[in-house]
């Protein structure tokens, strides 16, 4: 079998939201997303440091599989720095930082609609 091209990892995720603008502050003001492009009032696109996502408000289905999605951080350290800013902005934290079996460090916190979020740091995604 034939391998396809090395592909660069996951760097676009589309959410369906009920409340876009909520999801947009969260996104913006408290993950430090910038506004990429709104094609109309129901689309926002949103730029992060090497990924892009997608919101489009409507009613998710329940058919869906996504279970959490991650953010990778460069250094553990910055973990605790995430939970600490998480925390001073209200966000609520599922789990506190922990380092894991396999050396990478991680939190897990609810975002709008109570989307899971991982931070995390794993020395083979960086």
């Amino acid at each position: 079998m034939e391998r396809p091209p090395p592909a660069l990892g996951i760097r676009h995720v589309a959410l369906v939201v009920r409340d876009l603008p909520a999801a947009e502050r969260f996104w913006v003001e408290v993950m430090g997303y910038a506004v990429e492009w709104r094609p109309d009032p129901d689309n926002v696109y949103l730029r992060g440091h090497r990924d892009n996502l997608a919101l489009h408000r409507g009613a998710p289905e329940t058919n869906g599989a996504l279970d959490h999605i991650g953010i990778a951080v460069a250094e553990p350290e910055q973990v605790d720095a995430w939970a600490a800013h998480l925390q001073a902005q209200g966000v609520e934290l599922k789990t506190r930082p922990k380092t894991h079996r396999d050396g990478s460090r991680s939190i897990y916190v609810y975002g709008p609609e109570r989307l899971l979020i991982q931070i995390i740091h794993h020395t083979p995604m960086i």
